[in-house]
């Protein structure tokens, strides 16, 4: 895989529709391209104490902050018709269409790539304890500020190299 946009999302609390914060990183032909990050003012608007522990953010992070359609204004020019590609797809997918549901935003289909599910067909005989993200930035030296937006994107894109 050489043309992608890896995605992640980090949300304010249990509902899936409650994005907080997005990072994407932009490959073509294998080379990255572009990359962008924002904090996002979630909706619902409120933080769960466990949310708050996994990535640190806060309402006063995102007191000011855009709502999801004019961020989204801003990624979905980056993305064009490329494929997105996420550790763990079924969270960044469930919650882009949660996101684009409750704003009533027609979703363009995007077509999603996991590299959770790579990495296990992929690496399953390499004696890895797990393959979260963290796990295979360690195995493969990513540097990782992990549950920052763009710091998982980032590693997320280098995974996609590796293991798509």
């Amino acid at each position: 895989m050489q043309n992608f946009a890896a995605i992640d999302f980090e949300t304010a609390n249990q509902n899936r529709c409650s994005v907080c914060s997005v990072g994407v990183v932009i490959y073509r032909n294998g080379q990255r391209v572009d990359d962008f990050y924002s904090l996002i003012k979630p909706i619902p608007n409120f933080y769960s104490s466990f949310c708050v522990e996994v990535h640190g953010l806060t309402d006063r992070d995102t007191r000011n902050a855009k709502t999801f359609p004019e961020v989204w204004a801003q990624i979905e020019p980056l993305i064009g018709d490329l494929p997105l590609v996420a550790h763990n797809k079924g969270f960044d997918e469930n919650c882009l269409k949660q996101v684009f549901d409750v704003y009533g935003m027609d979703y363009p289909d995007y077509k999603f790539y996991c590299t959770l599910q790579a990495a296990r067909s992929r690496l399953a005989n390499k004696g890895l304890p797990d393959f979260q993200l963290h796990t295979l930035a360690d195995y493969y030296g990513i540097e990782l500020n992990h549950h920052h937006a763009l710091s998982d994107a980032e590693a997320c894109a280098y995974l996609a190299l590796k293991l798509l």
